[in-house]
């Protein structure tokens, strides 16, 4: 620090650094003089994603199949080192493919495998564990798919992956978003529920399949309550815990500073938002019976259902479920 400052007003040396725990920085760090100006680095937008994979792409032979722009969609929340490094997983894996040039399909893997993780092959389930896993994606799929806000799908799995996934629904959002409205969120809410309410309506019982989605719609349901003022009862207040400022704060409880009954009508409002989450879902699963077990029957087939096949089976659903009117005298002989 003494370095910084220097002896003289001016030494023409600027010091630059880095993190990302600034949080965790001295504050003798951050006065006049010393790291006094901060640059905030975010992820980058799609237009940044684009520009990123096109300087990576460079250095590889690419297929005149492969766009830019179309990945740059298809990987939202990718920072620059997550988009050097799927260029890099598609060239190995068109390298293992025996190809001259990286095509989109090696692109599409690659995204597989950095978001849900390597396949599993080893990982074998038994037929009653796939067709559970076959409506759990179905369900998450299709109530994405009749939810106006929900992000669109773009691909359906029961090919386990990672560590603990055995299957997966890929949704995209069409732009980078940075608001959220509480329609929006709710529709969110519906997608998380989608599998385990499937399995529900199928089966008449339920697996250990959902905790993470589980996870995800009570976290979500917290924040709506206790952060966004998205609660009647509670008005516009916010409620959030306070850690104790130690080093490792994860091993220490969270002091609440609100009241006992406070935090009673709050467990409450996330059991509504929840409840009623559950009951959307499951009317409209109920309603769409046929179209559900139509796409579960396709992934136990193909194991994997892209945008186009999704598209095609609703289409052929919708044809079929609508009557067809006969003209009056129409097949008199």
């Amino acid at each position: 620090l003494v370095e910084m400052d220097g002896f003289e007003a001016s030494s023409g040396v600027i010091v630059v650094a880095a993190t990302n725990r600034a949080d965790v920085l001295d504050k003798a760090l951050l006065r006049p003089g010393r790291f006094d100006r901060q640059v905030m680095v975010g992820l980058p937008d799609i237009r940044g994603r684009e520009q990123i994979l096109n300087v990576h792409m460079r250095k590889v032979p690419i297929a005149t199949n492969v766009k830019a722009d179309i990945l740059a969609r298809g990987t939202p929340g990718f920072s620059g080192a997550d988009l050097a490094n799927l260029v890099n997983e598609a060239a190995l894996l068109a390298a293992r493919r025996g190809k001259d040039k990286v095509e989109m399909s090696d692109f599409d893997e690659a995204i597989d495998r950095i978001v849900a993780g390597l396949e599993k092959k080893t990982r074998v389930m038994n037929p009653q564990e796939k067709e559970t896993v076959a409506y759990h994606e179905a369900g998450h799929a299709l109530i994405a798919e009749f939810r106006s806000h929900a992000d669109r799908v773009a691909k359906i799995s029961i090919i386990p992956r990672g560590i603990a996934a055995l299957g997966y629904t890929q949704q995209l959002p069409t732009e980078d978003r940075y608001l959220l409205k509480r329609s929006e969120l709710l529709d969110r809410l519906d997608v998380f529920l989608g599998g385990r309410v499937a399995e529900e309506l199928v089966f008449g019982d339920v697996s250990t399949g959902a905790q993470n989605d589980l996870q995800l719609a009570t976290n979500m349901a917290r924040h709506m309550i206790t952060q966004y003022g998205m609660s009647d009862r509670l008005g516009l207040a916010t409620f959030e815990e306070v850690r104790a400022p130690f080093l490792n704060p994860l091993s220490l409880p969270e002091k609440k500073i609100y009241s006992e009954r406070t935090a009673e009508t709050i467990d409450a409002e996330i059991a509504k938002l929840l409840d009623e989450a559950h009951q959307r879902v499951r009317g409209t699963l109920s309603a769409k019976r046929r179209l559900l077990d139509l796409l579960a029957s396709m992934l136990l087939e193909k194991e994997t259902v892209d945008r186009a096949a999704l598209d095609a089976l609703i289409k052929e659903h919708d044809a079929a479920a609508t009557p067809t009117r006969q003209v009056e005298g129409s097949h008199a002989a």
